[in-house]
């Protein structure tokens, strides 16, 4: 990468909600024009001055750029390192900014969860990033750092203490505290749209490993649960998990792009606890309820448009005090190759679809821009592009602690 840029990173989308928190967070944790060179980029110049006023200083630049217009895409990224975008859905705003990223060598991070986006931008851009040696990184928020950085972290444990692999890691959600977003839930709507108008793109969510390489999406895992059991591993209840349709998918393309280090035979699923007893399983058969409607609400019918009205709209969020109340606590129960048990924890300081998300991409975008970083390249998962650095970065900075315990 050209390395006489005018900046390390710019925030695209700064004047959108999560936008504004990541570069509320970047400017209390770094500064301006200072170890860190950083901007704000939108369309919008008076929305743009307006959190510059409200939440920075007058040394932020603003950039202007308009995400249907690659002339001036092409021109923003030219100026800097790293592009760290959070206008979505990324299927409707996001592709032309992929491509002028790669194009002229620009590494780039984002918050996307759509499965059928992303298997296009590496259709698409893979090689040539590749090629190029630029890292475009999917997933950098809720979903998928705590799940992928965390299954990396406990593949990093267990050979240092036991020499050996986790064959089998099974996350389940503790507890969490902080609603969805509205922005996550304008994407989860695209993928559902776009995949009841085409069978390729159902395909290709449905499919366990449908964000691995072609000629190796196969392998022992199966679907996503989508019903209320009991666990043995973690002697409860389990539900439906609705990030697991992404964070599964990212954490198996990990382990095809760093060359199965976790195993062909590698098996990872995510479910929500619910708790023991009947009590347990009545919770369970209520916390799937959301899931439920939001997996059955087709474009169009009165179940989507009544859905719609009560969620949160893109734009709209918590505000500080519920977002620094906010948790989230991941449980990994984990099965070496020697049918020896393991456990871990991934724990975050606050909400996790605001708060915390906001944190882990700036940290991903300082990580990019800043970090000796593993010799990798193309469209990547956020273990396969940053690892050690990123973790580090995570424990540090972002409110996220990881632990490992040998049962």
């Amino acid at each position: 990468m050209n390395q006489l840029r005018d900046y390390d990173i710019i925030v695209w989308g700064a004047s959108g909600f999560t936008g504004k928190l990541v570069a509320e967070y970047l400017f209390k944790k770094y500064g301006s024009n200072k170890n860190l060179k950083w901007a704000i980029a939108g369309r919008n110049s008076l929305k743009l001055n307006s959190v510059r006023k409200d939440i920075l200083d007058s040394t932020v630049p603003l950039i202007l750029a308009d995400s249907n217009d690659s002339q001036s895409l092409n021109e923003m990224v030219k100026k800097t390192k790293v592009i760290c975008t959070t206008v979505g859905p990324y299927a409707k705003y996001g592709s032309k900014l992929v491509a002028a990223c790669v194009e002229n060598k620009t590494h780039y991070c984002d918050l996307a969860g759509e499965v059928q986006w992303i298997r296009k931008m590496i259709d698409q851009y893979h090689k040539e990033a590749k090629n190029n040696n630029t890292k475009i990184v999917n997933s950098c928020g809720f979903d998928s750092i705590p799940s992928d950085m965390g299954v990396y972290y406990i593949q990093k444990q267990t050979r240092a203490s036991k020499n050996q692999r986790a064959k089998l890691i099974e996350m389940r959600v503790a507890g969490a505290k902080g609603g969805i977003s509205g922005g996550t839930y304008e994407s989860l709507s695209k993928v559902n749209e776009e995949a009841n108008k085409d069978k390729e793109i159902f395909k290709v969510v449905i499919n366990p490993y449908g964000l691995n390489p072609i000629g190796e999406q196969d392998g022992l895992d199966r679907s996503d649960l989508r019903k209320i059991i009991y666990d043995k591993s973690s002697n409860s209840w389990i539900g439906p998990f609705m990030m697991a349709a992404i964070n599964t998918k990212i954490v198996r393309r990990s382990n095809a792009l760093s060359n199965y280090s976790y195993g062909k035979d590698f098996m990872y699923n995510e479910a929500t606890l619910s708790g023991k007893g009947i009590l347990g399983k009545i919770k369970g058969y209520f916390l799937a309820i959301p899931v439920f409607l939001l997996m059955s609400a087709k474009p169009g019918s009165i179940l989507k448009k009544f859905i719609d009205f009560i969620l949160p709209k893109p734009g709209e969020g918590p505000n500080k005090k519920d977002r620094e109340a906010g948790f989230y606590n991941l449980r990994f129960y984990i099965t070496l190759e020697d049918g020896s048990k393991a456990f871990a924890k991934v724990i975050g300081d606050m909400d996790p679809g605001y708060g915390s998300t906001a944190k882990m991409l700036a940290e991903s975008a300082v990580c990019l821009a800043k970090d000796e970083l593993p010799d990798s390249s193309g469209v990547l998962t956020p273990s396969t592009a940053m690892g050690d650095a990123l973790l580090d970065r995570l424990e540090k900075n972002a409110g996220l602690s990881f632990n490992f315990n040998n049962k």
